[in-house]
């Protein structure tokens, strides 16, 4: 056997938040890794700094409350010593009951604890080619570069005689204004239901004729133009995902589909009247300092000139101060029933792995999932230690579960959900008294996945 070359420092690509969960969880079990990120001298259309574990859409890693499958997610990884999780709920700004953070602190404090650890070495730097040898994790995110993203094409085809495996679909992110430049004498501070402190957000409420006046801008607003390869050709339209709608798509489908999606009023009373509006705007801060706030579920494709006037008319946004447009890019992601194992290696391949977006995770807490178990999984087969399966009944196992779905022919992303959790013993009836149970259940799973891995690693 030649064992010389698995030896070397395992490698990671991307410093996304799976890739540094990825390089923290090997550095942890006590394997030397490379973390190899191709900013600054290279980005993908999504990126704006060169911080690690930057959050290129929203701020927000979602609800919190174990009821709440992405909420227990994050508990699952606290437990497993997730770097991501740990360094969201250092810097975590007011949310409701959702846990948003300060982007640049959370960014810094990754990075911090990655750089400061003995065993990892951070290499700016773009990898295009993969070994058929060395121990690779591809945590690129869902924007490979050109050059890697042949390279996958080619590896997928040797693999697996297709190039169909690498797929694509669109996803957005929402614009965010400058906080002194908004009206806030026609908003009011409320959080759906009063989670959290109350003031967590602040809500335009529309009534009736302002929101349909909004949904009419939105459908006659220019768009960007899609290119010929944006244009999936069987459908013969751009392939969105449709967790993450551009907010115009939303409004194109019927008069009342954003009032019933992200300008849902409920729960959102106006303290001002003791009304619920008609429709809600909602803006969430960006950061600690509050010196920013985006505008929740407004992703978009409108043109830049476009969204400046169609949100320039909400209420109170009249002289806003636009820190970023909503932009549109495309994203790559493995058709991961048919290429990787339940470890997310790609089968045929067993020293590459994958993940993150690019394996169908949705969502920042996900793509963090990925890495934690990549890692983890990597770095048992390079210490020579039996691999452990991720346990069902969880919602790190649900992800895996969603990954290895053969069943729908059609493998599209998805965030983790309940639907992968098999029903408790006992009928129960009130959902969030039943959600508790599976929460209870599945933590109880993963204090049993976290002692066998403890325990085979002080052997």
């Amino acid at each position: 056997m030649n064992d010389a070359p698995r030896k070397a420092p395992l490698l990671v690509i991307g410093g996304g938040l799976a890739g540094c969960e990825a390089a923290w969880q090997i550095a942890q079990l006590g394997v030397p890794v490379e973390l190899c990120e191709m900013r600054p001298h290279r980005r993908s259309p999504a990126h704006v700094s060169d911080a690690l574990a930057e959050l290129v859409c929203s701020n927000s890693l979602r609800g919190a409350a174990l009821e709440n499958a992405v909420g227990l997610l994050k508990e699952e990884l606290f437990v497993l010593d997730s770097l991501i999780i740990a360094s969201a709920r250092q810097t975590a700004v007011p949310a409701g009951g959702a846990l948003a953070v300060d982007r640049e602190l959370f960014g810094a404090a990754v990075e911090a604890r990655l750089t400061a650890h003995p065993l990892v070495t951070l290499r700016r730097e773009e990898v295009t080619t993969l070994s058929e040898d060395r121990s690779t994790i591809v945590a690129c995110g869902p924007l490979p570069s050109d050059a890697l993203a042949a390279e996958l094409d080619a590896l997928i085809t040797r693999t697996s005689g297709s190039a169909q495996g690498r797929l694509h679909y669109y996803d957005a992110a929402s614009p965010i204004v400058e906080t002194d430049s908004l009206d806030r004498s026609v908003m009011y501070e409320k959080s759906r239901y009063d989670k959290g402190d109350g003031s967590d957000y602040l809500n335009i409420p529309l009534d009736q004729a302002q929101y349909r006046q909004f949904v009419t801008d939105l459908c006659l607003a220019p768009k960007h133009e899609p290119k010929e390869f944006e244009v999936d050709a069987l459908q013969g339209k751009i392939p969105y995902f449709e967790g993450c709608l551009p907010v115009e798509e939303i409004a194109a489908r019927g008069e009342d589909a954003l009032r019933y999606g992200p300008m849902k009023p409920v729960g959102l009373r106006d303290p001002q009247t003791g009304q619920t509006p008609y429709a809600v705007v909602q803006l969430r801060k960006e950061n600690a300092r509050a010196s920013a706030y985006n505008l929740v579920g407004f992703q978009t494709r409108l043109t830049w000139p476009a969204q400046k006037a169609v949100f320039g008319r909400l209420p109170g946004l009249e002289n806003a101060e636009w820190l970023r447009y909503g932009v549109m890019h495309r994203n790559a992601f493995l058709d991961a029933p048919r290429l990787l194992t339940p470890d997310f290696c790609l089968r045929g391949r067993p020293h590459l792995r994958f993940a993150g977006q690019i394996t169908g995770a949705e969502g920042y807490v996900e793509a963090a999932a990925c890495g934690l178990l990549a890692g983890r999984a990597a770095a048992r087969e390079w210490l020579g230690l039996a691999p452990i399966p991720t346990p069902a009944d969880t919602a790190l196992g649900a992800i895996v579960a969603h990954s290895q779905n053969t069943v729908t022919p059609n493998f599209q992303p998805s965030n983790v959900t309940w639907s992968w959790f098999s029903p408790l013993e006992k009928t129960i009836r009130d959902k969030r008294e039943r959600r508790r149970q599976l929460a209870e259940r599945a933590l109880a799973h993963i204090a049993t996945y976290a002692a066998a891995h403890n325990l085979l690693e002080a052997l």
